[in-house]
């Protein structure tokens, strides 16, 4: 099924659509406020600030759970090239998932996440080359609660290098992307390689209070050799609220629906379903 969709989109990515361009440097800059590649909006993975009530369903004993992330991008340097504008910055976030119905609200698993983004921008086409690491680790207080799960602990960690393709469609209001990536340097060594990613995101041309609020909706599929390219399903879409001074500063309060491998690192191998209501920051 991805492999279909993963193809369909990177065929339109360069048909014709009346997109409009984001601002880009006309000279080269240190430390720009322009990112060139806009967020996944749908991606459990990608780098941003985000606060989630989640509803396992009594998956593995975990039933409402909250999860969080504290992390961004900083775009270095860019300037003028390659018919556009290119520019190299720096990722980086930590992901955790806690259990709200524990005591003390354990935490479970965190993944620490950090990367070298490659990005260029020409139009409404854009692309993103990655060099990333990430490794995941139990929480000390999901570990006291028995040994079972002392014995579940995998010791995970990997790197990625990963290309996506993005283009904008209708003055910005439709973006479809896709790419794919290797992992390599993985822990457990037998971990399989390879990764597919392809995704929709609309956002919707009419605003309201004040030009400040904005319909938004995303879906993001992955798929992972390791999973015998079975898909992972994450859906997002509720508001974008935009600042009313800095337009690339956004808040979005979205509905949240997942289906797929557990994008927690330490729970990879486990198929989970969950639905929820979450707060996501874009600076």
């Amino acid at each position: 099924m991805l492999h279909r969709t993963f193809a369909a989109l990177i065929a339109a990515l360069f048909l014709g659509g009346g997109a409009l361009a984001a601002e880009i440097p006309d000279k080269p800059e240190v430390l720009p406020r322009t990112k060139l590649f806009d967020p996944l909006l749908a991606d459990p993975r990608w780098p941003h600030f985000s606060a989630v009530l989640l509803n396992y369903g009594g998956t593995d004993n975990l039933d409402t759970a909250g999860a969080m992330s504290v992390g961004d991008e900083f775009a270095l340097y860019q300037a003028p090239g390659l018919g556009g504008a290119w520019g190299v910055g720096i990722q980086a976030a930590v992901f955790g998932l806690f259990d709200l119905e524990a005591e003390s609200k354990d935490l479970i698993n965190a993944d620490y996440w950090v990367g070298i983004p490659l990005s260029w921008r020409s139009g409404p086409n854009s692309a993103i080359l990655r060099l990333y690491h990430q490794s995941s680790h139990l929480g000390d207080e999901f570990l006291l609660r028995s040994a079972s799960n002392r014995r579940s602990r995998i010791n995970l960690s990997y790197e990625v290098v990963d290309l996506k393709l993005s283009r904008e469609f209708y003055a910005r209001s439709v973006r479809v992307y896709g790419g794919g990536g290797v992992l390599f340097d993985q822990e457990p060594s037998d971990l399989k390689r390879g990764l597919l990613q392809a995704g929709l995101e609309l956002r919707s041309p009419w605003t309201f209070a004040a030009d400040l609020l904005r319909p938004v909706a995303a879906v993001d599929l992955q798929s992972t050799e390791e999973s015998d390219w079975n898909v992972n399903v994450s859906t997002r879409a509720g508001l974008e609220l935009s600042s009313s001074v800095d337009r690339d500063y956004v808040v979005q309060l979205m509905l949240e629906y997942y289906r797929g491998r557990d994008p927690n690192g330490q729970f990879f191998m486990r198929e989970v379903e969950y639905y929820g209501i979450g707060l996501h920051a874009y600076f």
